[in-house]
Formats: structure tokens, C-alpha cells, sequence
């Protein structure tokens, strides 16, 4: 399999008037769990359904496997999708629907059926019309459906909504072994971003059906430590202020921005400190290391932004 799984460069998708993806680029590299976040209408199922040829381009160039969207051959066969809601016919049992899906891809080997089953733990259920199944049970009907062809890459549309509890863990225990075991390439999409960064080691987050931001897990620990941020007209300088009089381990964010880790010091005193060294402190926050925390906080600054350039 090459580097790239998925290569995604300046794609549009416009339905009238309306833009519901504008100039979106992106990599899902070989070995990736690539976590898609957005609110309801950002455009992640739009994106997937243009992935995978259920929608067409209106712009740009979409690549899989190493063939362009449009003329793919062999892509879609390696290529396994849960989009919006796993498609299971609900009065064949669950041993039919494996055996229906076995035809459509061609599919001859008979220990397929048996090896899905028994990776999504429903052997037992085999019998069961889909229809009986619980909630949980056909989600993992759907990811079995989805994996029967044992594809190298995944495509995964809020797999675990309204799952409980036990059924989240269950699935999310089911990518890590598709990445671990199978080696699983995995574009998941989910409001539960908890369970996304459990399982993510990258991340892209639409909004308003653009790409506002692309990072690693490892980028995301590093911006999104927990610890008192403060917002400074000058970083350097107050680096060298908190420094100098040792108020406790920091690291510095970006121009405006830095975090102290431990410090002893209230957040007023380091305040004080700031400021009767000269530099200007508009923001002290306690912030706390979450994906959740950090989403939020990227969307209230392109909220902002917005507001600031009308």
C-alpha cells in the first residue's frame, strides 16, 4: 500500500446555492486513524459520500489508493464504508446479509463470513434477523458488513451514536484492533470526541465545510496542556519575567500565548508579576487538556474572527 491512502486537494462540493465544501485539502496517511470533527452540517458526511463516489465533485481532486475519484478500478473493493447508517436488510438474518454482501463484492473464500462474525462478536446472533438486533448488535452488523472484504482502509460515519456505554467501548475496542490487528487505514467521523481521541492519532476539524485545522495527537498534547494559560501583548518577555523569578515550569504557545504547568503562585499574584515587569496581560485561565476543550476553543476564535471582519 502506498504512503497515502487518501489525498484530498482543493475539493468543492456545491448543491445550488449552496457551498457545503469550499477548497478542502487533506492526507490520511497508511496506518491512520484520521478523527473527523465537526457540528451537524459542517460537511464530514458530504466529504465521505464524494470519497467514495456516492456524490459528485464540484471542484478539486480526490485520490484513493492511488486512483482519482471518478475512475476508480480497484479502490472502492479495497474500501469499506459505514455512512449515515449501516445498510443491513432488516428480515434476512445476520448470516444472509453477510452472504448477500459476500456476492456483491465476488467474494469466494468461505472462511470470510465466520471471521467477521467472530471479530464483531456476533456468531452467536448469526441466526437473528437484523430487524431483532439491538442498537449495538447492528452497528456491529454494519462494521462487519463493512470489513467483510478485509479492506485497507475503513471509512466510518458517527459509527457509535446512540450507543450506551458498553456498546461505545465495544466499538471503540473494535477500531483499535482493525488498526492494530489488520493494519486498517481509518477515516472516523464522531461527535463523541472523548472516544475520538482515544482512538485518533489525527485529526481535522470542518467548519462551515472548510478544513480549519489539521494536527497530529502528539501537536494536539503539546497546544492543549492543561495549566494556567495567559494571554501577553509580549511572549518572550514574559517568558523571561516568569523565568527569572521562577514561578514554576511554562511553555510557550504561540506569539500571545503560554502555559504554566505547576506553580505554586495564584493566578493573581502571576499577574501581578507580569504586569510590574512591564508586560501587558489581557487573559488568565485555568484550561484544562481535552479534545472537547480544544475544539471548543478553535471554534469560539473562528466565531470571532467572523465577527470581527463583518
Amino acid at each position: 500500500m502506498s504512503e497515502n491512502v487518501l489525498v484530498i486537494k482543493h475539493v468543492s462540493k456545491q448543491f445550488g446555492e449552496f457551498q457545503a465544501l469550499a477548497d478542502i485539502s487533506m492526507t490520511v496517511k497508511a496506518g491512520d486513524i484520521y478523527g473527523l470533527i465537526g457540528e451537524n452540517g459542517a460537511g464530514k458526511t458530504t466529504l465521505m459520500r464524494l470519497i467514495t463516489g456516492l456524490s459528485h465533485l464540484t471542484a478539486g481532486k480526490i485520490t484513493l489508493l492511488g486512483e482519482s475519484v471518478g475512475h476508480y478500478r480497484h479502490a472502492l473493493r479495497r474500501t469499506g464504508a459505514i455512512i449515515e447508517n449501516p445498510v443491513a436488510f432488516p428480515n434476512l438474518t445476520v448470516n444472509q446479509n453477510l452472504k448477500l454482501c459476500a456476492i456483491q463484492h465476488g467474494l469466494a473464500e468461505p472462511q470470510l463470513i465466520p471471521e467477521a462474525l467472530e471479530f464483531v462478536n456476533l456468531t452467536a446472533k448469526q441466526a437473528t434477523r437484523a430487524s431483532q438486533l439491538s442498537l449495538g448488535q447492528r452497528q456491529r452488523l454494519g462494521l462487519a458488513l463493512a470489513i467483510l472484504p478485509r479492506p485497507d482502509f475503513l471509512i466510518l460515519d458517527e459509527p457509535i451514536n446512540g450507543l450506551d456505554p458498553n456498546g461505545i467501548i465495544e466499538f471503540r475496542q473494535l477500531i483499535k484492533r482493525l488498526n492494530e490487528e489488520r493494519h486498517t487505514t481509518i477515516l472516523m467521523a464522531s461527535h463523541i470526541l472523548s472516544e475520538l481521541y482515544q482512538v485518533a492519532n489525527r485529526f481535522g476539524i470542518i467548519r462551515h465545510g472548510q478544513l480549519i485545522k489539521e494536527l497530529t495527537k502528539a501537536e494536539l498534547d503539546v497546544v492543549n496542556q492543561s495549566g494556567l494559560e495567559i494571554t501577553v501583548d509580549q511572549v518572550t518577555l514574559a517568558g523571561q519575567v516568569l523565568d527569572r523569578e521562577a514561578i514554576g515550569e511554562f511553555a510557550i504557545l504561540d506569539d500571545h500565548h503560554l502555559i504554566i504547568h505547576h506553580t505554586a503562585l495564584s493566578a493573581a499574584v502571576i499577574n501581578r508579576t507580569l504586569v510590574e515587569n512591564r508586560v501587558a496581560v489581557s487573559a488568565v485561565v485555568q484550561r484544562e487538556s481535552s479534545l472537547e476543550q480544544y475544539y471548543t476553543r478553535l471554534i469560539a476564535e473562528e466565531d470571532q474572527a467572523d465577527v470581527e471582519s463583518d
